[in-house]
């Protein structure tokens, strides 16, 4: 799979190994460019290869989660280590997003 991809409805985002503000930018203009142009649903980032996320990771998932969530959708973080769980839960974040195993 490439880092961008629709499955079922769902923008699949396979995550770098590291998130800073470098990779931010794409990002996010790439995500919201499949969420318009092909009316996903759902949003699904994997954090499989990922090995570090600053706070522009936050701003990767919150942005993502304010425009997905105004047409119903969801979004869902697969695969996050210990670390990245961790910075999940203390920005809240958890609670917003489901986080799956």
């Amino acid at each position: 799979m490439d880092e961008f991809a629709v499955i079922d409805n769902c923008l699949m985002i396979r995550m770098p190994e590291e998130i800073d503000h470098h990779r931010c930018g794409y990002i996010c203009e790439m995500a919201d460019r499949y969420i318009v142009q092909q009316r996903v649903e759902h949003v699904v980032f994997d954090f499989e290869d990922t090995r570090f996320m600053d706070s522009s990771g936050i701003g990767i998932l919150m942005g993502r989660y304010k425009k997905i969530s105004c047409f119903g959708g969801k979004v869902f973080v697969l695969h996050p280590d210990r670390q990245i769980r961790r910075i999940l839960n203390i920005s809240g974040l958890g609670r917003l997003v489901e986080i799956v195993d």
